[in-house]
């Protein structure tokens, strides 16, 4: 059911490669522009100590080492549809905040580790995107797939700044254009509940993300411990969102999104002994299925609205 309503990262990278395609997560050991005081310091409100690698395995590991010990797990996995081919993803903070040298060496040595590599996965933030990042970037596009995830999570930019995102929407808009100047394919993170958020903002973020994106990442805001956003949901200046109104609004999104953009991901994916609120975020199997469930039952598909089949 899934499949049939959108598209689902799964299924893209299978008929991409012909086979299943995993993703294997590595800490590049980045920090973050928001953190280290060249824009900001304590990062967005929402997002821990951890960045985004929380879900990491063996991050304290080298990168090789790390690389290697999930590519072994996956090959020798006894299930029946078990991956052969994978992605590194560079994934916690900002992974193209570094000099181009120690950039390349760290993109090298990750992709040196097996001949099973097929893709390059960057996570990072639209202000730490170059001419000269995106040029390193597509050395890479002849031998292996390429695409860059960049946060921006709101089109309203009153938003972007009470959740301290420190760049604006037209600087999301500038590296997407930069990188599709390389053709680079660019992976747009939205969230769903942020601090003031309307219906119409959320539909907005969609109108940028169909622009300027080939896929997405839609994320529930939740709430973490020692974050900015704790202390604003403790004093009651913030309202963690209801499990209906994420499925709702989810399916109105994918109602409005392009038909041919990859839904990377469907519901964020908090750390269990980190997570404040809300509870069923860490539910991860429940929400996807009610959002399925509600697709469903409104007969809605990504792009309906758009004409899109």
């Amino acid at each position: 059911m899934e499949y049939d309503r959108y598209v689902h990262l799964n299924k893209y990278l299978k008929e991409k490669f012909g086979e299943r395609t995993l993703k294997v997560c590595v800490d590049g050991g980045f920090t973050c522009p928001n953190r280290d005081g060249s824009v900001c310091l304590g990062g967005c409100i929402f997002c821990g100590d951890m960045g985004a690698g929380d879900n990491i395995k063996n991050r304290k590991s080298d990168i090789l080492q790390s690389i290697e010990s999930q590519v072994t797990t996956f090959l020798n996995s006894y299930r029946g549809d078990r991956a052969n081919k994978f992605i590194v993803y560079f994934q916690a903070f900002s992974n193209t905040y570094d000099s181009i040298n120690n950039l390349r060496q760290k993109y090298n040595k990750a992709l040196s580790c097996s001949d099973k590599i097929v893709g390059l996965e960057i996570a990072t933030r639209p202000d730490c995107i170059t001419e000269e990042v995106v040029k390193l970037l597509s050395e890479y596009t002849d031998k292996y797939y390429v695409c860059v995830e960049l946060g921006l999570q709101t089109a309203n930019d009153v938003i972007g700044k009470v959740i301290n995102r420190g760049y604006s929407t037209d600087d999301f808009i500038n590296a997407s254009k930069l990188l599709r100047k390389y053709s680079i394919d660019v992976v747009g993170h939205m969230m769903v509940g942020l601090p003031g958020e309307s219906e119409e903002d959320i539909f907005k973020t969609v109108e940028v993300i169909n622009e300027n994106c080939k896929g997405v990442k839609i994320h529930s805001t939740y709430v973490l411990k020692n974050t900015v956003l704790e202390k604003m949901y403790e004093s009651g200046e913030y309202s963690a969102i209801t499990l209906d109104y994420y499925v709702d609004k989810v399916c109105k999104i994918l109602s409005r999104l392009r038909g041919d953009i990859v839904i990377h991901r469907i519901n964020g994916d908090p750390p269990k002994d980190k997570l404040v609120a809300p509870e069923w975020t860490s539910r991860k199997k429940v929400v996807i299925n009610a959002i399925n469930k509600e697709l469903e039952n409104r007969n809605i598909y990504q792009g309906k609205l758009l004409g899109d089949k």
